[in-house]
């Protein structure tokens, strides 16, 4: 823990943005150093044009290879085209423009060069792809989501609207590394001042907050009373808030104004780097100050795909929000499909297993990564989809989908639904169902890792692993692969009757994540986490890593 988490950011906690655009411009990847690549995680390519991980030849070797594979695919609707507030995001929007347009794509931005959050993308190319079964859409946002501010970062979406496939991301990767090798002399573009002339000033407000009673209920917020704070830690949405309180009289209180793309309104996180990370209480120490003025409040983060929720209590764990959430949709959506299932990663709570199976719903266990959702929720299998790291979406209220990305505005407001409706809190709902389920504790962490670390945790078998038990109890289960549909964790999972723990590698920083619950107490998730790192510490030291 870092001994300034939670305080204010100063000066020298923030980015140089002059410098930082600079390098944008100036600096161009070398195709021979791997660091220097493109690299598509589990939500895009990522990096810091200072590190020449994220610069303009990039987003060039992108765009063009965007344009090649959608032209492949046979897809001839217009591209949606979005940027959070990162300061790379700006320069890059106008470098995709760039591509984009001389590559002759009708491209959408918000007008007057706005703002769009990932789930307005994801709902507008469901909404155009309904209508244009031969003119199928699809979608580019420019953002690194939570990530600090020297960050920049971009992801595909295609035409089903959510995160690309492994596939599509294969290719459009491989493709751009030749383009970046080459020196990026097959890539088309046009000057900015003529792609901006040609593309498509669009409303993308409007229609996505005119459809947002139709997956919550508006009413009974209105009837109810709620007063709601929302903090956008200066992202994407904040244009979003007062339609929204407009249009459906709701009480709303935006707290921060504040769009700054050194973000230095922040409060520092656990480590003391400024992350717009709603689901951490270091990030949010500013809107908690104002947790007594508000009967629910709500963070987000830059691309408003995650969401953060506040009550009386505090900030709700993203965990036990989940739980919740599943718990109140299937007992209050009385037009959904009896037979729609809940999807989990397996890195999420047990608890989401034991509400579920309360229920009488099946669960769906997928890697971590949105994408690994997105077909199940288009063939209305899935009626509610969350990860760990506080992203979820769900149906329309008559079974719908409604976005096949994470949307971190409807959460938002079915906190306040969920208070209108129950007279509980999300923290009061959580304990309800801990007092029937039980109280798991979960914990999720940071440990150092190598390239080379990483790439042994990456390609583990289950067969790397000896050891019989962990933490007093025996091993009932060692995966590297995900039971709900047998795609590569990318990492290893081990599980025992009494708890679980799972480790993963960062794409974009020199550590591995690990996972640990407990169904017994705190010192007995200390020693699933001192265990975890042994054994993974092992299968290192075997591969010689």
């Amino acid at each position: 823990m870092h001994p300034r988490a939670g305080m204010p950011a100063s000066a020298e906690d923030l980015v140089n943005i002059p410098r930082l655009m600079a390098a944008y411009y100036q600096l161009e990847p070398d195709a021979e150093i791997s660091s220097q690549r493109v690299s598509f995680g589990t939500s895009g390519h990522r990096g810091c044009a200072l590190d020449v991980s994220f610069n303009q030849r990039h987003i060039w070797a992108i765009c063009q290879a965007v344009a090649e594979y959608r032209q492949q695919a046979g897809l001839s609707g217009p591209l949606f085209l979005a940027m959070d507030t990162h300061a790379l995001s700006e320069a890059a929007w106008g470098s995709a423009l760039e591509v984009l347009v001389a590559n002759g794509l009708e491209v959408r931005v918000q007008a007057g060069q706005g703002y769009t959050p990932t789930p307005v993308i994801s709902h507008a190319i469901l909404n155009h792809n309904r209508l244009h079964q031969n003119a199928q859409a699809d979608g580019i946002v420019i953002t690194p989501s939570h990530n600090p501010p020297r960050d920049g970062g971009i992801k595909y979406n295609g035409p089903d609207g959510g995160p690309s496939s492994t596939e599509a991301t294969g290719w459009i990767q491989a493709r751009a590394n030749r383009l970046i090798a080459d020196g990026c002399r097959e890539v088309r573009r046009l000057p900015f001042a003529e792609a901006f002339g040609r593309a498509v000033q669009y409303d993308y407000i409007t229609p996505y907050v005119a459809e947002l009673d139709q997956v919550v209920d508006m009413v009974a917020i209105r009837k109810a009373g709620i007063k709601i704070g929302i903090d956008p830690l200066g992202g994407a949405g904040l244009a979003y808030w007062p339609p929204i309180a407009e249009r459906y009289g709701l009480d709303i209180t935006v707290v921060n104004q504040s769009q700054d793309p050194t973000f230095g309104f922040m409060s520092l996180d656990h480590d003391g780097q400024v992350r717009m990370d709603c689901s951490s209480p270091y990030s949010m120490t500013n809107l908690l100050a104002l947790k007594d003025n508000f009967d629910i409040a709500c963070g987000n983060d830059p691309d408003y795909d995650r969401h953060g929720i506040v009550d009386s209590e505090g900030l709700i764990n993203p965990n036990h929000y989940l739980a919740v959430c599943i718990h109140y949709l299937f007992t209050h959506r009385a037009q959904w499909p009896t037979t729609l299932a809940v999807g989990k990663t397996l890195v999420s709570s047990s608890m989401i297993d034991r509400v579920a199976d309360s229920l009488g719903r099946s669960l769906m266990e997928v890697p971590v990564g949105f994408k690994w959702y997105v077909t199940d929720l288009m063939a209305g299998r899935l009626g509610f989809v969350g990860e760990e790291s506080a992203g979820a979406s769900f149906l329309r209220r008559d079974g719908r989908v409604w976005s096949t990305d994470k949307d971190g505005f409807i959460p938002s407001l079915l906190a306040a639904e969920i208070l209108a409706v129950t007279g509980k809190t999300p923290h009061q709902y959580y304990a309800m169902l801990a007092a029937e389920l039980g109280r798991p504790v979960y914990r999720r962490l940071d440990a150092p890792a190598s390239q080379a670390q990483k790439q042994v945790l990456a390609n583990l078998n289950a067969d790397d692993i000896k050891a019989a038990s962990l933490a007093g109890d025996a091993i009932i289960a060692t995966l590297t692969r995900a039971p709900g549909n047998n795609a590569s964790l990318g990492g290893l999972k081990v599980v025992t009757e009494q708890g679980w723990f799972a480790a993963r590698p960062s794409g974009t920083e020199q550590v591995y994540k690990i996972y640990a619950e407990s169904f017994r107490d705190a010192e007995h998730l200390e020693r699933l986490i001192d265990e975890a790192k042994q054994l993974v510490s092992a299968a290192f030291v075997k591969a010689g890593a």
